[in-house]
């Protein structure tokens, strides 16, 4: 499968997911690494030994594999003249240590597993290498009794080290040297013992300076009664070195011998690392083993997009008995583009040797291509449109198909004129079905699915749609086109049935009834459709009342915009027969004609209904005056004007 399938399809996030459950990092890289195979019987031993694997997982989930953390790194420094350093043998004795825990553990299951359990059979008894391993390395260093040399050169160490701590006491505190000396305390220096000696008596102490103080008084001597001894040891440390660096390469040159068994027990732990990092994977998807054949039938029940997990809504399908293709409509994110890529990624998973998520009875056929167009595949690089870097992979697609390939098409003929786009569409299906291909083509053309209508081999699947709630429900329904869902949306959103049908008329050159579809009240949609009509007629017999704008009728307190003097006024009086109105403006009545006033806010909105308009317009003495005489207490008064 190449690089385009695998991303379009998210094959290589699906791997990464199994690769989390293995616990090496051999284990990881394979599960990255899986390709897969066209073997029908190889595809089915692998899915066998994923379904042992989860029942051993139902009776022990912990099972005894090693991280095999070094253990690639040991292996490929052998033959090198290069003895192992004790944490690597030590790293080595816990990787064969676990594998007899592994064997012991297989052997208990074998009655369950018997498959997997028998592979452990193949791995050849190591385990006196483990122990010569550990008898000669203990707490990260050889052992005093790895052999009678060392012991015995060891002994002698220890008795000299002895012997020299106690004479060097015995010297700091004996009365000849503790005038010479600067504190009585001993110290080391390069692992030899010193004694601090005062500068100016360093000529009174034989024996050697290895070291000075920071600020010169002080000189640190090795005696020469303790250098005789502090030589032998020094002499002997050398053949200690000497016999550990011979245990260590002869515990090298035992691993050497076995090396093909420790490689061989090493691949079966990374084996049973992938074996059991895919039964993990399965008992977390509800996976089962499909059904596997060379016919081309893909038989999917309650199949589901492994990505998506155990929400996604279940697909149902069959292809590769009636028909080859099928076409699948539908609204946009109702779940055309996911059926499909599930298609492909359970087809890449059974024959990688995954169990997938369906219902037991679901069907894989292999295939030795999977061929997908899914996406723009925009490429700024090379400058290349959306449409033509699709033209450019269909291409590949044509030139790559034979009967053993599935391909897979989304939005086929898109991103160009609709018109050249169907005929594009219908003429490519045509020929990857002569090539003989399976193939699941998601579209929105209706000629389409005209098209796989009448033509043999091919089916019309849609995608369901809640007209009701107006969202998909992204069930697969086979054997039918959808239907246009934007005409079931515009009459669930009350839209006059009349206008889709004759819409329907327009786009499928046919007549469809509407009518019985509608939720709404027929005589209040009818009646509405029958006053447009009425207006409409009306406005052809009389198109100069359409023009008419009505005229602005002024009122008392009206507030008016001016215009012509930038400023805002309040209206005194209405309109006369000239069309001219008094205005208030800053305190001064003034007259304009209603054409050079915009209303800017109603009367209504400015005051009650029982407000007193002459408080905007008279003075204060004059509303006294007023009431005095609606009071009779004044015969006569001559009103002042409003201005003054």
């Amino acid at each position: 499968m190449n690089n385009e399938t695998m991303k379009a399809l998210q094959f290589t996030d699906l791997k990464k997911d199994v690769a989390s459950f293995a616990i090496s990092e051999p284990g990881k890289n394979t599960v990255l690494a899986l390709e897969s195979s066209v073997n029908k019987r190889q595809i089915e031993a692998w899915l066998n030994e994923v379904t042992e694997g989860k029942k051993i997982l139902a009776i022990s989930s912990s099972v005894p594999i090693h991280g095999l953390h070094g253990i690639e790194y040991i292996l490929k420094n052998l033959h090198k003249g290069i003895a192992f350093r004790p944490d690597q043998l030590m790293g080595l004795h816990d990787f064969l240590d676990t594998i007899e825990k592994l064997k012991r553990f297989m052997k208990d299951k074998e009655y369950a597993a018997p498959v997997i359990t028998s592979y452990i059979y193949s791995v050849t008894e190591l385990s006196h290498v483990a122990e010569e391993i550990i008898r000669c390395i203990r707490n990260g260093r050889v052992d005093d009794y790895a052999s009678k040399e060392l012991l015995k050169v060891r002994k002698q160490i220890a008795t000299l080290e002895e012997r020299i701590k106690s004479r060097i006491e015995q010297l700091v505190k004996s009365t000849k040297y503790s005038k010479y000396l600067q504190e009585n305390l001993v110290s080391t220096r390069n692992g030899r013992y010193v004694i601090p000696v005062r500068k100016e008596y360093k000529n009174n102490i034989k024996g050697s300076v290895l070291d000075v103080s920071a600020s010169g008084s002080t000189v640190y001597m090795e005696p020469e009664e303790i250098s005789i001894i502090q030589d032998s040891i020094s002499m002997l440390k050398f053949q200690e070195e000497a016999e550990e660096e011979q245990i260590l390469f002869a515990l090298t040159g035992l691993v050497q011998e076995h090396e093909k068994e420790i490689k061989l027990a090493m691949d079966l732990m990374v084996s049973y690392d992938v074996i059991f990092a895919k039964a993990k994977h399965s008992l977390m998807l509800d996976g089962t083993a499909p059904q596997i054949n060379e016919h081309h039938v893909i038989r999917l029940e309650g199949a589901r997009h492994p990505l998506l997990g155990k929400n996604a809504v279940p697909l149902n399908l069959v292809i590769g008995e009636d028909y080859d293709a099928l076409v699948i409509t539908g609204p946009n994110t109702g779940g055309k583009t996911v059926t499909i890529k599930t298609v492909g990624l359970l087809t890449l998973m059974a024959q990688c040797g995954m169990h997938i998520p369906a219902e037991k009875g679901s069907e894989i056929a292999i295939f030795h291509k999977v061929l997908v167009d899914i996406g723009d595949g925009q490429s700024i690089e090379q400058s290349l449109s959306t449409f033509s870097s699709r033209v450019k992979n269909i291409i590949g697609i044509l030139a790559e198909s034979t009967p053993q390939t599935l391909v897979l098409l989304d939005e086929l003929g898109s991103g160009t004129d609709p018109a050249e786009g169907m005929g594009l569409a219908t003429s490519i299906l045509e020929e990857l079905y002569n090539k003989g291909t399976t193939m699941l083509a998601t579209t929105h053309y209706s000629e389409i699915k005209e098209f796989a209508n009448e033509q043999e081999g091919f089916c019309n699947g849609s995608m369901e749609f809640n007209v009701e709630t107006l969202k998909p429900t992204y069930r697969l329904i086979v054997g039918k086109g959808g239907d246009s869902q934007a005409f079931a949306i515009a009459l669930r959103l009350g839209m006059h049935p009349k206008l889709i049908e004759r819409a329907h008329q327009i786009t499928y050159k046919e007549t469809k009834n509407y009518s019985d579809k509608s939720d709404r009240s027929r005589h209040e949609l009818d009646r509405q459709l029958a006053m447009n009509q009425k207006y409409v007629r009306k406005m052809k017999h009389h198109p100069e009342k359409e023009k008419t704008k009505p005229e602005i009728i002024f009122k008392k307190g009206d507030n008016v915009k001016i215009p012509s003097i930038g400023e805002f006024g309040i209206v005194y009086k209405p309109a006369d027969e000239k069309g001219d109105v008094q205005v208030m403006v800053k305190g001064h009545l003034e007259t304009f004609n209603h054409k050079r006033l915009s209303l800017y806010i109603k009367a209504e909105d400015l005051y009650t209904e029982d407000y007193d308009m002459d408080i905007v317009f008279e003075s204060k003495e004059n509303r006294k005056l007023r009431n005095k005489m609606k009071k009779h207490h004044v015969d006569e008064v001559i009103l002042e004007e409003s201005d003054d």
